[in-house]
C-alpha cells in the first residue's frame, strides 16, 4: 500500500505539486494522467525520493518512506521510465541483473531471476542475454526497462511514460504484457501518462492532476461518468467518452437473450470492440460464445449504445 498524505513540492515558493494525499491499494495499478507541467512525474519522483517533498508524508506498507537512505529505498522499488534509460555498455542480461548485484545476490539466484523475466517478455536468454541495448528494436528495449524494473521483485513498480516512444501496435503489446505481468506477481504500480485512453485501460483508479493538485481520484468509470469538474471533463473527451465505457465492460456481460446471424464474438471481448464490429459488418447484433465455444446469447447495437451512456 502506498499512502500519500499531504504532499507538497514547491521550487522557489511555486508549488509543482500542491497538497496531494491519495491511497493505493495493494496489487493494483494506479495511473496519474495529466497535461505537460500538471506535476505528475514531480510526485512520482517523491515516492522513491529522486525528488524531496517539502512537506507531507508517504507510507509504503506503513513505513515512512524516509525511514531509509534514499539509495535504499530505490533499490527496493521498480522505476521505469521513457526511453528505458539502458545502460548501452551492458548487456541486456548485465541491465537486468543490475539491482540484484546491487542487493548482493548470488550468482545462481541472479542468472534464474534473469532468464525467468527474460522468458516472460518472450527474449531467449541466450540470443538475446549477450546484446547490447543498441542491437535492440524499440519494443525490445522497453521490455528489458521493465524487466530490469522488477529484477529484485520489488512490490512498487513507478512507471514514468513508459511506453510514450512506441508506435501503437508494440504499445498495445507492452500495455498487455505488463497487466499480466502485473496480475502473476501482484505489484502495485503507479503509472504516469499523459493518455488517458491508456489510464482508462491500464488503471484500476486514475488520478487526474492539473496545476500540481489532484482534482479526482476514482476508478475509470466514475471518471468517465461523473467526471468532477470541466478540466476532467475535457481530458476525458466529450466524444470519446462512450467508447471508453464500452472498453471497460466485456461482451459477456450485455448478453441479451436470443440468437443472430454471423461468426460469435467471445465473451471476453470488450463491449468497445463488440460494437465496432457491429458497426463495421453493419449487423443489428452478433452471438457471443463462452470460452469453450458455447452460444450464451447476443449483443446488440441497441443494447451497447445504452450502455454507453452514463448513468
Amino acid at each position: 500500500m502506498i499512502e500519500i498524505e499531504g504532499i507538497t513540492k514547491r521550487y522557489n515558493g511555486t508549488a509543482v505539486v500542491n497538497d496531494v494525499s491519495m491511497v493505493v491499494e495493494p496489487h493494483t495499478i494506479a495511473a496519474v494522467v495529466g497535461t505537460s507541467g500538471s506535476g505528475k512525474t514531480t510526485l512520482l519522483r517523491m515516492i522513491n525520493r529522486l525528488v524531496e517533498p517539502t512537506s507531507g508524508i508517504i507510507k509504503i506498507d506503513g513505513a515512512d518512506n524516509r525511514s531509509l537512505p534514499g539509495y535504499e529505498l530505490r533499490r527496493s522499488i521498480g522505476y521505469a521510465i521513457q526511453g528505458h534509460g539502458l545502460f548501452p555498455h551492458r548487456t541486456v542480461a548485465q541491465n537486468i541483473a543490475t539491482v540484484p548485484l546491487l542487493l548482493g545476490w548470488d550468482k545462481d539466484r541472479i542468472k534464474a531471476r534473469v532468464e525467468e523475466l527474460m522468458k516472460l517478455y518472450q527474449l531467449d536468454p541466450q540470443a538475446y542475454g549477450p546484446r547490447y541495448p543498441h542491437e535492440l528494436s524499440g519494443g525490445q528495449q522497453q521490455r528489458v526497462g521493465v524487466a530490469r524494473a522488477l529484477a529484485a521483485e520489488p512490490n512498487v513498480l513507478l512507471m514514468d511514460e513508459p511506453f510514450g516512444a512506441l508506435d501503437p501496435i508494440i504499445r498495445t503489446k507492452a500495455q498487455e504484457d505488463l497487466l499480466a505481468i502485473q496480475k502473476r506477481f501482484g505489484t502495485t504500480i503507479i503509472l504516469v501518462t499523459h493518455d488517458m485512453e491508456e489510464a482508462v485501460h491500464m488503471g484500476d483508479k486514475i488520478a487526474v492532476m492539473d496545476a500540481g493538485k489532484v482534482l479526482q481520484y476514482a476508478k475509470p468509470e466514475e471518471i468517465l461518468a461523473r467526471p468532477a469538474n470541466g478540466f476532467v471533463e475535457t481530458l476525458v473527451g466529450s466524444s470519446e467518452r462512450p467508447f471508453r465505457l464500452l472498453s471497460l465492460g466485456r461482451a459477456r456481460d450485455a448478453v441479451e437473450p436470443g440468437g443472430a446471424e454471423g461468426e460469435a464474438i467471445p465473451g471476453d471481448a470488450s463491449q468497445r470492440d463488440a460494437l465496432a464490429e457491429l458497426l463495421w459488418t453493419g449487423r443489428p447484433a452478433l452471438p457471443v460464445k463462452d470460452g469453450s465455444g458455447k452460444l450464451i446469447g447476443r449483443i446488440t447495437v441497441e443494447g451497447l449504445v445504452k450502455r454507453a451512456r452514463p448513468a
